[in-house]
């Protein structure tokens, strides 16, 4: 009996002394490569540059000597910045010697618009009012403009302060159309093209569809804005 408590208090020892965080410069270099290396591929291809600020393991784990090899995990959707759990699943000849609780913090910097003075609402936005400037992903909410083509000559919904970052759901395009407007109703096919005078029964932009009255048959129907005066119905 004594001697299976002395195998069993070794054998503690041992799993105790695989929980202390003794791993040499070159292992704990090769992790953060490993993280760093996953990082990269996960934003490849969104014209972001990323910092990997930190990497915190939690736990500890001394390392066997050798060769290893680091296979990062990180949940469905993380898209590759911020603050984030993830694991460090770490091999030796195909075996695993470890499973690591690992902290990051990445930085992700990206083009974006921002307006360079106030801008009220109901504007139309020219090119002076905006610039490009590198901005971290997390100080923008929801979708951004990325290009000024996406902004200029857009009408703005609501007020964008100065230095603010411009968000696609804060412009629109400025309507053609406005209710109530006599506008010119354009059906036409291959062999035929006719024209009437309607009546735009809603306001709208370069594309959109509203509902316009033939004002000779008084019938309502759906038609694409084309210009400051001219719909167009499916023939």
């Amino acid at each position: 009996m004594k001697r299976i408590l002395i195998v069993i208090a070794l054998w503690c020892g041992i799993l105790q002394s695989a929980v202390v965080w003794a791993a040499p410069q070159a292992a704990s270099g090769e992790l953060r490569q490993s993280v760093e290396r996953f990082v990269q591929q996960k934003t490849a291809g969104l014209g972001w540059e990323t910092t990997l600020k930190s990497v915190t393991v939690n736990g500890t784990f001394t390392p066997p000597a050798g060769s290893l090899d680091y296979e990062v995990i990180a949940p469905q959707q993380w898209e590759g910045w911020g603050n984030a759990n993830l694991a460090v699943v770490v091999r030796q000849n195909g075996r695993i010697v470890a499973n690591l609780p690992v902290r990051v913090d990445v930085e992700a910097l990206t083009e974006m618009v921002v307006a360079t003075r106030q801008i009220g609402h109901g504007t139309i936005i020219a090119a002076s009012d905006l610039a490009l400037q590198k901005r971290e992903i997390s100080s923008a909410t929801g979708r951004y403009a990325r290009t000024v083509d996406e902004a200029i000559g857009k009408k703005t919904r609501t007020g964008i302060k100065a230095n603010q970052v411009v968000r696609l759901d804060q412009v629109e395009k400025p309507p053609l159309i406005k209710t109530g407007q006599i506008v010119t109703i354009v059906a036409e096919s291959a062999a035929i093209r006719i024209t009437v005078s309607g009546r735009a029964k809603s306001a709208g932009a370069e594309g959109d569809m509203i509902m316009v009255q033939n004002l000779t048959s008084l019938k309502e129907f759906p038609a694409k804005v084309l210009s400051t005066t001219t719909v167009q119905v499916s023939f």
